[in-house]
């Protein structure tokens, strides 16, 4: 991988990080995803999700954003 990409999120869990990637996604970032978990148990390992730094700041204020709606 390229030097240029950052980590930006990460999560045990498939179905958040995919809801975060296509968030992401629609509102023009590019991502890209490490997908660390044991193919035969998904309660193991994370999935990582990273985008070039320079959409860093924009990102995180997306998620950040996105996790602020989800609270009740």
């Amino acid at each position: 991988m390229e030097k240029k990409w950052t980590k930006i999120y990460s999560s045990n869990n498939p179905i958040n990080a995919e809801i975060i990637k296509q968030m992401l996604k629609e509102n023009g970032i590019n991502t890209v995803d490490i997908n660390q978990q044991d193919s035969s148990y998904n309660m193991f390992g994370s999935i990582h999700l990273y985008v070039h730094q320079e959409s860093r700041k924009k990102a995180a204020e997306l998620i950040k954003k996105h996790n602020n709606d989800q609270l009740y």
